[in-house]
């Protein structure tokens, strides 16, 4: 299974990071069943993160005829307010120490949201986001009526763009699987190296990290609870 991770300027580095460990062990368990690379829509080139300007190489661009998993991170930085917008910045500035939502809504003057809708338009590819990276895309118009999950902080602006928003770790909505904060991204990448290769191979990468998934995932199955 090919998986590209989504790099874009200001984006948080453990989003990244997490799940891609996680993958990357799962190729090596599973005979390389699994193989994962760092993209941008723009291709290969250093990317900063919002993280004290740490910075990330892609080494290709985002190409959904190529990848059978896209995965989403979200942004580092300040807290901010919805309400906020981008600025304009000058070409180069380092994307770090600026309000979350500033940094979200300026991958949607990229080529990140059609690259995004191209992936999500193949229903043979699947696309996860952790954390913010729910609220990317949403905000490009790709999530309207989907059952997702974000960071807890997000939640509201999530179901204020017609997703329907779950208060869950991980949420499986078929082709789209979401994480909510930070830390869930370990729990996503090992969901997904359940569900596309197996429980032997999630378990054994699980002890390797020394780390038990927390929560039950949630699908749309099943009928809906009373009220407790």
């Amino acid at each position: 299974m090919r998986s590209q991770i989504v790099l874009f300027d200001g984006f948080d580095p453990l989003d990244v990071i997490a799940p891609y460990e996680v993958l990357y062990a799962g190729g090596t368990a599973s005979g390389e069943a699994f193989s994962v690379q760092l993209v941008s829509a723009e291709g290969p080139r250093e990317v900063v993160s919002g993280t004290g300007g740490l910075a990330l190489r892609a080494t290709a661009a985002l190409d959904p005829e190529k990848a059978d998993l896209v995965l989403v991170p979200g942004a580092s930085g300040r807290v901010g307010e919805p309400g906020e917008v981008p600025d304009e910045v000058d070409a180069g500035q380092r994307a770090q120490d600026e309000p979350i939502p500033v940094l979200l809504g300026r991958t949607l003057t990229t080529e990140l949201p059609t690259l995004l809708k191209a992936a999500m338009d193949r229903p043979e590819v699947t696309v996860a986001a952790v954390c913010g990276g729910s609220l990317v895309l949403a905000m490009a118009g790709l999530l309207e009526g989907r059952h997702a999950t974000t960071h807890h902080l997000g939640l509201d602006l999530l179901e204020a763009t017609g997703v329907h928003a779950v208060r869950a770790r991980v949420v499986d909505d078929g082709d789209l699987v979401t994480g909510a904060g930070v830390t869930s991204g370990l729990d996503l990448g090992l969901y997904l190296l359940e569900r596309e290769i197996g429980p032997r191979i999630a378990h054994a990468v699980e002890e390797l990290f020394a780390h038990e998934r927390r929560g039950t995932v949630w699908r749309h199955h099943g009928p809906a609870p009373a009220a407790l």
